[in-house]
């Protein structure tokens, strides 16, 4: 009953409508998500010049990166639609800012449908970047988990795929990316960010030989991605493929 009451008047106050053409009680019609267009190709998320196929790295970057390391880690990433769209920066900032997390259901399908599009791999698990505990506190939910629960359905037509959302932690609590308006500091700001969680080795929880689906709202420099694949590779993942709704491109 109180949560009739607080929709009641939470609908009253501030009546839900669809942020592209305004039809009522919905916050993304699918006429309107249904012109949002998918991404017909992909680039490599390390140099983002290359086209290749579902977002895999090239063959001038692996290069490179094997030469510095044994590990590659972030093996593909896959961006499902422009952020030039002119519904795209609306949708994504009321659902984190207005925390409006009903929005989480039809970006995930922007995102799957951008996946399936690009036959990834099914993966074994899907893990959300984590907020830092004081981030999640103020915004009351992560909205990459969000996404990576609608996505655990949408991908698969049998079994939910897992999603392990005490996998990786944050371990330092950073400026928002959105503030950081250099490509290179933004980059710097995410180095060592993240660290594999206890619950890990306590869980028994193997990470070997598995794919694993590393969700996120917007990738700009595509360093907090990275900075996730790279733990998750330590701990013994084959494949890390990363997601989002969108790039945000900044000089």
């Amino acid at each position: 009953m109180l949560k009739i009451i607080k929709n009641f008047t939470l609908n009253t106050l501030f009546p839900i409508s669809c942020l592209a053409c305004g039809q009522a009680d919905v916050w993304l019609c699918q006429k309107c998500l249904a012109k949002i267009v998918v991404l017909p190709f992909q680039v490599c998320p390390y140099c983002e010049k290359i086209e290749t196929p579902a977002g895999a790295i090239c063959l001038r970057c692996k290069a490179r990166l094997l030469r510095k390391d044994s590990l590659i880690p972030l093996d593909n990433l896959v961006i499902a639609t422009s952020y030039k769209h002119h519904d795209i920066p609306r949708l994504v900032h009321t659902f984190k800012y207005n925390f409006v997390p009903d929005l989480g259901h039809p970006l995930a399908q922007l995102i799957a449908k951008a996946i399936l599009n690009n036959h990834l791999p099914l993966p074994d698990f899907i893990i959300p970047v984590p907020l830092h505990p004081r981030r999640a506190r103020w915004r009351g939910f992560n909205q990459a988990e969000i996404l990576a629960r609608n996505l655990s359905s949408d991908l698969s037509l049998g079994l939910p795929i897992p999603v392990l959302t005490d996998t990786v932690i944050r371990k330092k609590f950073t400026p928002p990316q959105m503030n950081i308006k250099n490509y290179g500091e933004r980059k710097k700001n995410m180095q060592n960010s993240f660290a594999l969680s206890k619950s890990v080795s306590t869980d028994n929880l193997s990470l070997r030989n598995k794919k694993i689906l590393l969700i996120d709202d917007i990738s700009t420099t595509g360093s907090t991605l990275l900075e996730c694949a790279k733990v998750l590779k330590a701990a013994g993942a084959k494949k890390v493929y990363g997601a989002v709704i969108a790039r945000q491109e900044i000089p």
